[in-house]
C-alpha cells in the first residue's frame, strides 16, 4: 500500500470554520488538559515554572512541552503558554532561554504581559504569535493599537469592558484596517483590580500580584469608615469580592461581536471544574452556531454553581451595575443554595428544598461569619414530609446546638456530579473528536484514492494496494464508503462529510477499505503532531535591547511632589518658596474633578512660577471618556504624567513623563517606552524592591527614571465602586447621588488599618494603604548608583504634615538625618505609621 502526505499551512489558526469564537480553558496539569480537551475546548492555556500569574497553581514545566504540544495538536488542539509576570533586570537571561525553549517546543503563543518581553519576543523570533494578556490593562482602542505596534496578534481585554465598550473597540480596529483579534474573559473568578494595576499583595504582604503570588486580599472582610464612624452594614463584609463571571446568556451577542476568543478563568482550580466549564460552555457555543434560542438550563447553572461558585452574574459585560457585582456575604466557594432552615426536630435539620439534595452531597450551614469555623458535612438522610425534608447526618459530624432558624444551607459537594465529570476525561480513548472531511477518487484498473482534511488544513492521502474492479454486485456506494471509512470511535475523529468522486460502478475488499482508513488516521495523526516551526534567531540577544551607554546627568537631586487637591498644592508651594534650597522642581496635581485645573494651575504658575505644575489624567481610559483628557489637557499645564497607552498617544508632543503604572520593571520596557514616546523620564514599577531598583539604575542610564520614595500605596483600582454599592441605592454614577463627594470613606482591615479610599474622574475607586511608606533608608545607595529625581506622594496629609515630611526628607538629603532616623521620627511625630513597604529587600 502506497502512502502520501501533503501538508497545508495550518498555524496560526483564523477563527474556527463555523464562525465561532475559539473556546479556551485553563489547564495546569496533565489532568486539567485532558478535562479540557475531552470537553471541547479549542484551546488551553497553562503556566510553566516561572514567570506566570499562577505561581501558587499546579504548572507544567520546559521538559513537558514538546510531548503536551504534540498531544495537543493531534487532538486539533492549540496551546498557549502564559508568560504574564513582570520581568526584573537580572531575570532578563533566564527570561530569554525560557522564550527559546517555548519557541521551539512549537507553542501556538505566549501570552505576554511585560512590553519589553514582547519586544523581546520579537527580537529572537519573527513570526512567533504573542498575545497580550489581561494583564496590560487594555480597555480601549487605543489601547488595543498600542499592542498591535508592539506586533502583537490579540488583545485580551481588560475584564472590565461592557459588551458596548467591546463593541467599540471592534469598531475602532475595523477603521484603522487592523487585523488584531480579541479574547474575552467569559467565566470564572473576577479580580475586582484591574489586572496589572493590583499592587494590594506587594504593599499588605510584600508579594506582588504583577509576579504570580497574588494573596487575595479582596477576599478578606473590611469594615466600611464613614467620616469616621463604622458604618453597619449588616451580613455584608466583603466589600471587595465580586460575584464570579458567567457569560453564557451574553454569548450570542459576543459570537455577533466577531470575538476571537473566549477564555475560561481557571486559577487553581481542579480538573472537574475544568471538564464541567468547559462541556457547558462547549455545548452553548454550538447551540450558538446551530442557531437555537439561547437559554440556560437549570441543570447547567446547578453543575456551574457546584463546580466553583461565589455566585454567578454577567461581571461588567452588561454594564455596571454595583448593586449587583458584589453582594458583599461571603467570598469563599458556596455552591447551589438549598434553602433556609425552618427548624430542628430531635436529630434532623428541617428545611424547604429550593434545589435537589440526596445521600451523600456535603452541605455547609452559613450563618453570615463566613470566615468563623462552619458547620457542614454529608447528608446521611432525606425524608420528605409534607413539602419539607429532614436532613440526617453521621454521629458526631454536625452540632445541632450550633444550628439556628434562618440559617442559610449550601450545598457544596456533590459526588456522583464529580464521578460523571472525572469519567468525561480519564483514560485513553478520546471522547471529544473532531470532523475530517473524506474524499474518495478512483475508477476501474487504478488505486482508489482516500483524502482525509481536517479542520486545521492538513491533508493525508492513501492508495489502496490493488486495483478496483468492475463491481457485479454490492458496489462501492457512498453508504457503505461512510459505514467502513466513518469508523473513527477510537480516534480523535469523527467523519464530518464524505463527498464521493467515484467513476463506474467498482468494489475493493472491505479489509483493504478498513487498513487504508487505518493507515490515513495514522498519517494525520502524525501530521498533527508535528512541532510548529517559528524562527528563532541564535545571533539575537536581550543585551541587543538595553538602551546604549550613556553619561549620567550631574547635579543635585531633585523632589517632584504629588499632591490631591489645592490646599496641599499651596503648602508644598509655599514650602518650595520659603525654603529654596527644597530641590522641589515639579509639583503633579491628581484632582477628582479636572475641570479644577485650570484655575487652580493659573493661579499657583502667576503665584510661584519656578516650580512646574504638571497633571496627573486618570489610570484608566475607556471608549467615550477622551473628553476627560480633553479637561486635563485645557489646564495648560506644564507636562502631563501618563499612566495608560491611550494617554502616550493623546498627550504626544506634550512633555509627559511615565508613571508607575506602565510597569516599567526592565531595561527593555524602559528603552521601547521612553524612546518611542519621547518621554523626559519613567517612574521605576512599584514591584521592584531596593535591589532590583539598583539593578535597573546600573543598568541606566540612570536619569531616565524616577523613584517613588514616599507615599500611601495605590492598592487597589476599581471599576467597581464602594460609595456607590454601599452609600447609595444606586447602580452606578448616573444614579448614585455622588457620596464620594459628601463622605470621606475608609475599608478597615482584620488588622484594624484603616485604608483610605477615593474616588477619579471616571467615577473608578482607589484604595490607598493607610500607612505610608518610605524608601528613606535606601536613597544614599540609590544616589550613587546615578538617580536624580526622587518622589513625594501626598494623599490626606495636612498642610502642617506636609511641612514636616518635606523638611525630614530635606534633612536626609543634607545628611543632617538618617533614613531609619526619619522613619522612626515620622512615627514617632507625625503619627503617619510609615512602613518600609515594597521598597524592603
Amino acid at each position: 500500500m502506497s502512502a502520501s502526505v501533503e501538508t497545508v499551512p495550518s498555524f496560526p489558526f483564523s477563527a474556527l470554520p463555523s464562525g465561532l469564537p475559539l473556546l479556551l480553558a485553563p489547564a495546569g496539569d496533565w489532568d486539567c488538559a485532558k478535562a479540557a480537551v475531552e470537553n471541547g475546548a479549542d484551546a488551553i492555556y497553562f503556566g510553566l515554572e516561572r514567570f506566570n500569574a499562577r505561581m501558587r497553581a499546579r504548572n507544567f514545566t520546559e521538559a513537558d512541552l514538546p510531548e503536551l504540544m504534540a498531544w495537543l495538536h493531534q487532538r486539533g488542539v492549540r496551546g498557549y503558554v502564559t508568560f504574564n509576570t513582570l520581568v526584573f533586570p537580572s531575570e532578563l537571561t533566564e527570561a530569554e532561554g525560557y522564550i527559546r525553549s517555548i519557541v521551539a517546543a512549537g507553542v501556538d503563543a505566549a501570552i505576554v504581559q511585560d512590553i519589553g518581553m514582547v519586544r523581546l519576543i520579537r527580537h529572537l523570533s519573527p513570526d512567533f504569535p504573542v498575545h497580550a494578556s489581561t494583564q496590560m490593562t487594555i480597555t480601549s482602542g487605543i489601547g488595543a493599537e498600542f499592542a498591535e505596534q508592539l506586533d502583537c496578534e490579540r488583545v485580551v481585554l481588560a475584564r472590565e469592558c461592557s459588551l458596548k465598550e467591546i463593541g467599540k473597540i471592534q469598531a475602532h480596529l475595523a477603521e484603522k484596517g487592523s487585523r488584531l483579534s480579541l479574547e474575552v474573559f467569559v467565566h470564572g473568578a473576577l479580580c475586582v483590580a484591574y489586572s496589572g494595576q493590583c499592587l494590594t499583595s506587594e504593599s499588605l504582604g510584600g508579594r506582588s500580584a504583577n509576579r504570580g503570588e497574588c494573596a487575595q486580599a479582596c477576599r478578606m472582610p473590611y469594615d466600611l469608615v464613614v467620616d469616621g464612624i463604622r458604618r453597619d452594614l449588616g451580613e455584608k463584609r466583603y466589600l471587595l469580592s465580586p460575584q464570579d463571571l458567567a457569560g453564557l446568556e451574553v454569548l450570542p451577542e459576543l459570537v455577533k461581536l466577531g470575538i476571537h476568543c473566549l477564555k475560561i478563568e481557571g486559577r487553581l482550580k481542579s480538573p472537574e471544574y475544568v471538564a464541567n466549564v468547559t462541556r457547558v460552555y462547549r455545548q452553548a457555543l454550538d447551540a450558538v452556531a446551530a442557531g437555537q434560542p439561547q437559554r440556560i438550563s437549570r441543570q447547567d447553572r446547578y453543575e456551574l454553581e457546584m463546580s466553583f461558585s461565589r455566585g454567578l452574574y454577567t461581571g461588567w459585560l452588561r454594564g455596571i451595575n454595583n448593586q449587583e457585582l458584589v453582594h458583599a456575604r461571603f467570598s469563599k466557594k458556596r455552591g447551589v443554595y438549598l434553602g433556609q432552615v425552618l427548624g430542628i426536630q430531635q436529630d434532623q435539620v428541617v428545611i424547604r428544598l429550593e434545589a435537589p439534595l440526596k445521600a451523600g452531597d456535603g452541605v455547609v450551614f452559613d450563618q453570615g461569619q463566613p470566615d468563623l469555623p462552619e458547620q457542614g458535612g454529608r447528608v446521611y438522610r432525606i425524608q420528605q414530609k409534607q413539602g419539607r425534608a429532614f436532613l440526617s447526618f453521621g454521629p458526631g459530624d454536625i452540632d445541632l446546638n450550633r444550628i439556628h432558624v434562618g440559617d442559610y444551607l449550601w450545598k457544596t459537594s456533590d459526588p456522583e456530579l464529580e464521578k460523571r465529570l472525572r469519567h468525561s476525561f480519564i483514560g485513553e480513548q478520546p471522547r471529544h473528536q473532531r470532523p475530517v472531511c473524506i474524499e474518495v477518487h478512483g475508477q476501474v484498473g487504478s488505486p482508489l484514492t482516500v483524502i482525509l482534511r481536517d479542520e486545521q488544513g492538513h491533508v493525508v492521502q492513501v492508495e489502496s494496494p490493488m486495483p478496483l474492479v468492475a463491481a457485479h454486485h454490492q458496489p462501492l456506494t457512498t453508504e457503505k464508503l461512510k459505514e467502513q471509512l466513518g469508523r473513527l470511535g477510537s480516534t480523535p475523529f469523527k467523519l464530518g462529510s464524505l463527498h464521493n468522486f467515484l467513476t463506474g460502478e467498482v468494489m475493493l475488499p472491505v479489509s483493504a477499505l478498513n487498513q487504508m482508513r487505518r493507515e490515513a488516521v495514522e498519517q494525520l495523526q502524525a501530521l498533527r503532531a508535528q512541532p510548529l516551526r517559528w524562527q528563532l534567531n541564535l545571533e539575537a540577544h536581550w543585551q541587543q535591547l538595553v538602551p546604549p551607554p550613556q553619561l549620567g546627568e550631574t547635579g543635585s537631586p531633585q523632589w517632584s511632589v504629588l499632591v490631591r487637591d489645592a490646599k496641599q498644592l499651596q503648602a508644598v508651594l509655599g514650602y518650595a518658596r520659603e525654603i529654596p534650597d527644597s530641590a522641589i522642581r515639579q509639583v503633579y496635581c491628581e484632582f477628582e474633578d479636572p475641570r479644577r485645573y485650570r484655575e487652580v494651575i493659573a493661579q499657583a504658575k502667576s503665584q510661584y512660577p519656578q516650580v512646574e505644575i504638571w497633571v496627573a489624567p486618570p489610570r484608566i481610559t475607556k471608549p467615550g471618556e477622551t473628553w476627560i483628557l480633553k479637561q486635563v489637557l485645557a489646564a495648560e499645564a506644564d507636562g502631563y504624567l501618563l499612566r495608560n497607552y491611550d494617554h502616550l498617544e493623546f498627550f504626544k508632543g506634550q512633555r509627559c513623563i511615565g508613571d508607575f503604572s506602565l510597569n516599567v520593571a526592565n531595561p527593555i520596557t524602559a528603552h521601547y517606552l521612553k524612546t518611542r514616546y519621547n518621554l523626559e523620564r519613567l517612574t521605576a514599577s512599584y514591584d521592584l524592591n531596593h535591589e532590583q531598583l539598583g539593578s535597573l539604575l546600573e543598568m541606566g542610564p540612570a536619569h531616565w527614571y524616577e523613584v517613588t520614595i514616599h507615599q500611601h500605596m495605590p492598592m487597589f483600582h476599581m471599576e467597581h465602586c464602594v460609595f456607590c454599592a454601599f452609600l447609595s441605592e444606586g447602580t452606578d454614577y448616573t444614579n448614585c447621588g455622588r457620596p464620594c463627594e459628601k463622605h470621606e470613606v475608609k475599608l478597615r482591615d482584620r488588622a484594624n488599618v484603616e485604608h483610605i479610599l477615593k474616588a477619579d474622574a471616571g467615577c473608578r475607586n482607589t484604595l490607598y494603604n493607610g500607612k505610608a511608606q518610605t524608601g528613606a533608608e535606601y536613597i544614599n545607595k540609590l544616589l550613587n548608583l546615578g538617580l536624580r529625581y526622587l518622589r513625594i506622594e501626598f494623599l490626606q496629609e495636612s498642610p502642617a504634615q506636609i511641612r514636616q515630611i518635606l523638611w525630614s526628607y530635606q534633612q536626609l538629603l543634607a545628611g543632617k538625618l538618617s533614613g531609619s532616623q526619619l522613619w522612626r521620627e515620622l512615627k514617632l511625630h507625625s503619627q503617619l505609621g510609615v512602613t518600609r513597604g515594597s521598597l524592603e529587600g
